[in-house]
């Protein structure tokens, strides 16, 4: 997207990255790394329910040596509407529960406002430590059709941020929303980030995760091994379901 103009006099940038755990955030936060950023990780426990993934979030973490981790607590539940904050069932093997909403079918799988709400909280904690970049793996190719992921919405948050923050209105830099993975296929973004020495055994994608391991039957599941298939890797973390991905 843009370019941050606020000067950092030969210091490294702070940059607040959304991680979750799986295998965009993961990358996303290798991406800032490697563009030389200072990295503040934030993740969310909002009554998910697949809340191993701020496990994964830790050791992902942790590996790629953030400055800071923090983890905000606030309940989703009370809202609802989604398979992942609710009871609902989660949808398996390519089943639909989605609306119709014209271009694609959005699963039940879709949080109302979740991205709006995490990049919200990333943008508060990146004024507090004076940081104007923000990251966020969010992808508009191989992705379940979620509405908050689309590169319009992207640029639109961006303006936003820079009409509500007191850093951006006393002119002291430019918010800018980086999203580096938006036009990237799963299986590019699993070769990036193996390039960049992320280790994706800790890492967790599955929606509705099960004590022997990924589900395997969840459209984040399937997506993440398509991802894999194609390019000819084994995906290393454990599925409850047998996985024909012996490359």
């Amino acid at each position: 997207m843009l370019q941050c103009n606020a000067g950092d006099q030969g210091l490294a940038r702070k940059a607040v990255v959304l991680l979750s755990g799986g295998v965009d955030s993961a990358t996303a936060l290798a991406i800032a790394k490697s563009d030389g950023y200072e990295c503040y990780a934030v993740s969310f426990d909002y009554g998910q329910r697949h809340i191993t993934e701020l496990q994964s979030a830790g050791r992902v973490a942790e590996f790629l040596g953030v400055s800071d981790h923090l983890i905000i607590k606030f309940d989703m539940r009370g809202i609802g509407g989604s398979a992942l904050t609710s009871d609902m069932e989660v949808p398996k093997d390519n089943a639909s529960t989605g609306v119709n909403n014209g271009a694609c079918v959005i699963p039940a799988t879709y949080v109302p406002a979740r991205n709006t709400i995490f990049l919200s909280f990333a943008l508060a904690w990146a004024e507090v430590l004076g940081a104007f970049d923000i990251f966020i793996g969010a992808n508009a190719v191989d992705y379940s059709g979620y509405p908050d992921c689309r590169p319009e919405y992207l640029k639109s948050f961006q303006a936003m941020a820079n009409l509500a923050t007191r850093v951006a209105v006393e002119g002291r830099g430019t918010v800018v929303i980086h999203a580096p993975l938006l036009s990237m296929t799963k299986a590019e973004i699993i070769k990036t980030g193996m390039e960049l020495g992320v280790d994706y055994a800790l890492t967790s994608s599955c929606y509705d995760p099960t004590p022997d391991g990924a589900c395997g039957r969840c459209d984040s599941c399937a997506i993440r091994q398509r991802g894999f298939e194609r390019l000819g890797v084994k995906d290393p973390v454990k599925y409850a379901t047998a996985i024909d991905n012996n490359i």
